[in-house]
């Protein structure tokens, strides 16, 4: 089974590649940490569900979910939500191959 790492590592190699004029960014916001720095960085704004990337082009952010397996937190649903209401696109992308579908039709369908 490939991982979230790896899908995700795969879609931004094809995004910017594919796509270049749609610059694409992760969103650090998971991972295990030492305490002192969890600590800053929830300080610095750091919140748990923040999308995994961000096109900011598209105005899309994709939460990356390995293909089989991967669910959604609650934090995420939240995050999503409130992005989809505030003239954002937020989306869960169940691996690198779902990821650029949407980014195919988002594009496809802003032409």
């Amino acid at each position: 089974m490939t991982t979230e790492h790896a899908e995700q590592v795969a879609f931004v190699s094809w995004m910017r590649q594919a796509h270049p004029d749609h610059w694409i960014f992760a969103i650090p916001n998971g991972g295990a940490r030492i305490f002192s720095e969890a600590k800053r960085l929830k300080l610095e704004g750091v919140s748990p569900g923040v999308p995994d990337l961000f096109i900011p082009s598209l105005k899309l952010f994709v939460e990356m979910k390995r293909r089989e397996g991967g669910r959604e937190s609650a934090d995420q649903a939240k995050w999503r939500a409130y992005l989809n209401v505030n003239g954002y696109r937020s989306v869960v992308c169940h691996g690198c191959m779902e990821a650029i579908k949407i980014i195919d039709d988002t594009i496809k369908s802003n032409v």
